[in-house]
């Protein structure tokens, strides 16, 4: 890795005034701690500086001179990401797109929009409501676009429109010598060259920097429906996903939660949730009918393996309040258990094999013996959310919790599945990088070689 660089030389820091502005870089000691570390339970490591750069000629400058001066680049969005991912482990420069916020270009009729990659995804989808258009991808957080093509987000809607991977046309990035390429057409079919666009997208700003992206967008559906099923058991209402998903069901959302998480919700007194294992679906269509269809089938599925309740509602109100329960389920249980700290783990597996990876993970949680274990996740994708909880002061409990997620990450990678479903690798996943890709990690560091000779974007990522 690059060598660390805890403070700038005058001369850097007069290029960088010269280059965006005085009133666009900052040292200060609270603008260096606030973008010293993320949303996850990783150390905070103190950047030199912070620039806020306004267009890619600027962005191009900064890359050109840290390249020639060996000085760490670490980009930085909203700091939403819990693997570490933006984290600054080798101080230097982080740049913050906060002033680099704009939709560019609109383009209605083919469901696309030009985007700079400081711009939230919620303020974005605010904002196209107007044309009645929305961006899929809802990792819950308001990421800001960047961050979310650095990391490949997800969320709640992965079933119905894929990952962010899935909704991206084009990019435009600067490498690390500062050179601007672009990737990708607006076309929505091409078998011209590398897919370059997908390269970049999941490299957490191993590559480059993204300074302009098209993306796909959908039509805000006419109708919407929304249903909620408990279950007796895990294993009823994870077998239930497996026959939704194989029957050929498709809803948009296929959110899992367990009792624990369902006993915290009703806390708030918003909810009245039977505090079971329960699932929460969504499915859109452009006629009631429709949707009636789907959630009679839905119904049926989870009938066949122990549903104990299956309540349906179509409209846009009862969707919203679903998603609000969903969206709150974390900051709900770090209320309910102020002495409690929690690691929040990302696996995923094939669908097929979600029952197991589901059970495996409650026995892992469990066998900690603290309160707040519980677990929510993606399960029309497979994907599952551990809340591993640690006592935060102290260090043998810490060490317990870490060793119960590395061994959840195991039985993923044994089931067929991943070490990380939509959060990154960033520092937390690291470990298990070899384990997952085998001999290809080595094709992945080539491939950082080629595009960071010298290693200054975002080190301490990845490898």
């Amino acid at each position: 890795m690059i060598a660390s660089v805890a403070q700038l030389s005058d001369e850097a820091l007069n290029f960088l005034r010269q280059t965006l502005g005085a009133d666009n870089v900052s040292v200060t000691n609270a603008d260096r701690a606030y973008h010293a570390r993320d949303q996850s339970f990783h150390h905070a490591h103190m950047p030199a500086a912070i620039v806020f750069p306004e267009n890619t000629a600027q962005v191009s400058a900064i890359l050109k001179y840290a390249n020639a001066a060996k000085i760490p680049v670490t980009a930085w969005g909203a700091g939403t990401s819990i693997e570490g991912n933006s984290i600054p482990v080798a101080g230097g420069i982080v740049m913050d797109f906060l002033r680099m916020d704009k939709i560019l270009q609109v383009y209605a009729d083919d469901f696309q929009v030009d985007v700079q990659p400081g711009l939230k995804y919620k303020d974005m989808n605010a904002k196209l409501a107007a044309q009645g258009l929305f961006f899929a991808p809802d990792p819950g957080a308001n990421a800001s676009i960047g961050g979310m093509i650095g990391n490949n987000a997800a969320g709640t809607r992965t079933p119905g429109y894929g990952a962010t991977k899935d909704n991206v046309f084009r990019l435009e990035i600067v490498l690390a010598n500062g050179d601007v390429i672009q990737t990708g057409t607006r076309s929505k079919k091409t078998s011209s060259g590398y897919d370059l666009t997908h390269l970049f997208i999941g490299s957490e700003g191993t590559l480059g920097v993204v300074t302009q992206a098209t993306l796909r967008l959908h039509p805000i559906p006419e109708h919407f429906s929304a249903a909620i099923a408990s279950f007796e058991t895990l294993q009823d209402a994870t077998r239930a996903v497996a026959a939704m998903m194989g029957a050929g069901l498709k809803p948009v959302a296929l959110e899992f939660i367990d009792p624990v998480t369902a006993r915290n919700l009703n806390t708030t007194g918003e909810f009245q949730l039977h505090e079971k294992p329960t699932l929460l679906m969504e499915f859109h269509s452009v006629t009631v009918q429709s949707i009636e269809h789907e959630l009679a089938l839905a119904q049926e599925l989870c009938r066949d393996n122990a549903c104990l309740s299956f309540e349906k509602g179509v409209g846009r109100a009862e969707r919203d309040r679903l998603w609000k329960m969903r969206h709150s389920a974390y900051e709900v249980m770090v209320r309910n258990y102020p002495g409690i700290a929690f690691l929040i783990c990302d696996v995923a597996a094939p669908v097929s094999k979600y029952p197991e990876l589901v059970a495996a993970c409650a026995r892992e949680i469990n066998a900690l013996g603290l309160a707040g274990a519980s677990m929510v996740g993606h399960a029309g994708d497979g994907n599952l959310h551990p809340l591993v909880p640690y006592l935060p002061d102290d260090a043998a409990s810490h060490a317990r919790a870490r060793n119960a997620l590395g061994n959840m990450v195991r039985v993923a990678l044994s089931l067929g599945g991943t070490a990380t479903g939509e959060h990154g690798v960033g520092l937390g996943k690291i470990p298990f990088m070899a384990q997952e890709h085998g001999a290809s990690l080595e094709v992945m560091r080539a491939v950082k070689n080629l595009f960071d000779p010298h290693g200054i974007l975002n080190p301490g990522k990845m490898f």
